[in-house]
């Protein structure tokens, strides 16, 4: 049995609309509650919402400080507003660092949208912006067969919140997930990575400060903020993905 508790480090790779930040306190205690759900799903000896995980979280975009890896198990790499393609200075040292983690064998991987990208790209594979647009909202997503597996689902339906993209899946990786819009969804390798392109993180209420933020600022126009609500409220797999989450960090 896997040694408890698991060490995750979670890089925060900016911050949360207001009243999401205030209620969670950073990207970091999203992940926690995403997290705390998943664990108290799981019904794993010791694993639950008050023990078993041991989480810290460190902002890389304005302290860009990071753990050691002899004191974790897994990093967690969040979503962003930034560009995953970008070569901001602190963007190109995680990708370092991830390509660090990566060299390595013990320490494993989850990223999520951007972290997904980061992830790519520190594995070289081109990450860039869609011409197919924005996903957004509760977003319909179909599985392979090994995604079926992972997932212990037929198909998901995920928060979304992108227009970048993995453009291709590296050598090495598995395939799990897929869109019209975007064939990239989710990578796997046993006990060393798992990503997801969706928002397992986000509810209703999150997403809805982002939609309005994003509308107000001209990022959406009417039509693409209407069209968006109107999924907001439809059910997500996000405890699922968690759940996944953890049994990918169990995994022996």
């Amino acid at each position: 049995m896997p040694q408890l508790p698991l060490r995750i480090a979670i890089l925060e790779c900016g911050n949360p609309p207001p009243n999401t930040d205030a209620k969670y306190h950073g990207y970091g205690g999203v992940f926690k509650a995403m997290l705390d759900a998943g664990a108290d799903a799981l019904s794993y000896p010791g694993l639950s919402s008050s023990s078993g995980l041991e989480l810290t979280s460190y902002n890389v975009v304005d302290d860009q400080v990071y753990p050691s890896l002899d004191d974790i198990d897994a990093i967690l790499i969040t979503g962003s507003k930034h560009d995953s393609f970008a070569d901001d200075p602190w963007i190109l040292k995680l990708v370092k660092f991830t390509e660090e983690v990566l060299a390595q064998r013990r320490v494993r991987i989850i990223g999520v949208c951007f972290g997904h990208q980061i992830v790519g790209r520190a594995m070289g594979a081109k990450v860039g912006r869609s011409e197919k647009g924005w996903e957004t909202s509760v977003t319909a997503i179909d599985l392979t067969k090994k995604g079926q597996e992972v997932f212990g689902r037929p198909a998901l339906a995920l928060h979304q919140m992108h227009r970048d993209v993995v453009f291709e899946y590296p050598e090495g990786v598995e395939e799990l997930a897929y869109t019209n819009k975007c064939a990239v969804h989710a990578m796997y390798i046993p006990k060393r990575l798992i990503t997801v392109q969706g928002h397992p993180e986000f509810d209703e209420e999150i997403l809805r400060e982002i939609l309005a933020t994003r509308h107000e600022l001209g990022i959406f126009d009417k039509a693409a903020y209407d069209e968006a609500l109107g999924r907001v409220d439809k059910y997500h797999d996000g405890v699922v993905i968690s759940q996944t989450f953890l049994r990918f960090l169990l995994e022996e």
